[in-house]
């Protein structure tokens, strides 16, 4: 403990920086002003492990406990910033001498299941007070693969290149809840539920071997990533997740009949939809065609416009005259001040059965001058204010997701079985919630001193990061060293790990060219 506590003084010492401005003097060593607590910060070890026991009995099976394994790796997800595969974690938190195999084998084939970890995240969710009336936001995270043989591996869309091409894709749940920069509690989100898409052709009769292999559950049928979502949403209200407003990308945005089930569910929503998409101005008569007496062929089945009303695309309805801007201010960020200009009409819309929808179209102008566009089901009396807030909370979703890959690992792994990526998403998840929590709970025991903002001139102070976390957790949870024997005793072992792999694509190659 001497020795941590050094090295976070060492720290301080060497980070010192005085900020003047009017007279006033403000200094990197204010720690206690900056709601940094050092016995909090020496006391993170504990806090993790004390974390990871609520959930360990989610990784137990009716066999092993191997739930060891599970601390070992949120440790490394945790305190590593690169490399986060089994071999490196293990090698650096378990052992300095561990090639990673039991790691492997507890997070790519031991049966316990992932979504009970993100089932106890959102039941913790639900029960802490300070969490209450967050905003539940669906979307999909892509990844690309070098070959087609991981679980899911399709050429397919990957949203975060922007283009078709070899990969997997996650449907994934997150929340937000706003903070309170009167009070000083910063803004939290998580990763509260993830699912692999399986595209039709993992799932053919002639897959099945593939299937068992990578452990695709038995009886996995195929689902849309529209029905995965459901699902999860579903299963976020079956928990109590306390959200009172959800929203997502444009890929569910532009289906009218996803819209329409969010509102059977009376959850309210804003969706982001594309500049094509066509609604109306004016209520449509939907109906069947009365057929022509003596026409021929068949009767009409699809139900069309009646009355005549003319359909706008989205960017058409952002030029009309009557469609006016106002500049909405919405809250204090860390760029200054969040202001739009912004614009909100009454439309109608159309589902594949004929129902006709009202709704709210929602335009906003982002800061290059591009339009932006969304859906509401909220009440008409709704503010253009409130719609504008729940439309900037959208961000959150991107940090929720740049979270889980840039700090959590989450796109690091090549999970090949469908276990690893579930099991390695469910500990990305735990990972960001431990976090959030940490940023919580210091933010209301150990509260910033509020002279501060006026010290510094600004309307809200930079929050904690999950680097700044890190950065502490690898001071107060050194990682191991190799000493000089170990180091020579682990570069032969992976010597003789790549001659046996070498060894045994040989002896496959013999039998396919033998006679």
């Amino acid at each position: 403990m001497m020795n941590c506590s050094y090295h976070i003084e060492t720290f301080y010492v060497t980070t010192f920086i005085v900020f003047v401005k009017n007279n006033k003097i403000v200094n990197s060593k204010d720690a206690a002003r900056w709601g940094l607590n050092t016995a909090a910060i020496m006391d993170l070890g504990q806090r993790l492990y004390g974390f990871w026991e609520r959930f360990s009995g989610c990784l137990r099976t009716h066999r092993h406990d191997t739930s060891a394994y599970g601390l070992i790796y949120l440790k490394g997800l945790l305190t590593l910033a690169v490399r986060r595969n089994y071999k490196e974690i293990a090698r650096r938190i378990e052992s300095p001498d561990s090639d990673g195999q039991n790691l492997q084998q507890f997070m790519s084939d031991s049966p316990w299941l992932g979504m009970n970890i993100f089932d106890q995240i959102q039941a913790e969710i639900g029960q802490d007070e300070r969490l209450q009336g967050g905003m539940l936001t669906l979307d999909e995270c892509g990844d690309k693969c070098a070959g087609d043989t991981s679980a899911g591996a399709a050429r397919q869309y990957l949203g975060n290149l922007g283009k078709v091409d070899l990969g997997q894709v996650g449907v994934g749940l997150g929340y937000f809840c706003p903070g309170d920069p009167a009070s000083g509690l910063p803004d939290i989100w998580a990763l509260v539920a993830a699912d692999l898409f399986l595209p039709k052709g993992w799932l053919d009769k002639t897959s099945k071997a593939e299937r068992e292999r990578l452990h695709i559950p038995a009886d996995r049928t195929f689902k849309t990533k529209l029905e995965i979502g459901l699902e999860l949403i579903d299963r976020a209200i079956a928990n109590k997740l306390p959200f009172t407003r959800m929203s997502f990308d444009s890929l569910y945005g532009r289906n009218h009949d996803f819209r329409q089930k969010i509102d059977e569910r009376g959850i309210l929503y804003l969706a982001d939809i594309p500049a094509n998409l066509n609604v109306y101005l004016d209520q449509p008569e939907v109906g069947l065609p009365t057929p022509v007496e003596g026409r021929r062929g068949r009767k009409p089945t699809r139900p069309k416009v009646l009355n005549g009303v003319k359909s706008f695309e989205a960017r058409q309805v952002a030029q009309q005259p009557e469609t006016v801007f106002e500049t909405v201010d919405l809250r204090p960020c860390e760029r200054g001040r969040l202001i739009y200009p912004c614009a909100a009409r009454p439309v109608w819309t159309i589902t594949t059965t004929g129902e006709v929808r009202r709704e709210t179209l929602f335009i906003r102008r982002e800061s290059d001058g591009d339009l932006t566009y969304a859906l509401s089901n909220a009440p008409l009396e709704t503010s253009l204010a409130t719609l504008a807030q729940w439309r900037s909370e959208r961000y959150f979703v991107e940090r929720t997701f740049q979270d889980a890959k840039s700090e959590g690992g989450w796109d690091e792994l090549q999970a090949h079985k469908f276990r690893a990526w579930m099991h390695h998403a469910a500990f990305t998840g735990l990972a960001l919630w431990f976090i959030a929590l940490t940023k919580l709970d210091w933010a209301t025991q150990f509260p910033p001193d509020p002279q501060l903002k006026e010290e510094l001139e600004v309307d809200k102070l930079p929050a904690l990061s999950m680097a700044n976390i890190r950065l502490l957790l690898q001071v107060v949870m050194p990682q191991k060293q190799l000493t000089l024997e170990q180091a020579i005793e682990w570069v032969v072992l992976f010597r003789l790990q790549r001659a046996a792999s070498t060894r045994c694509r040989l002896k496959k190659q013999r039998k396919i060219n033998s006679p």
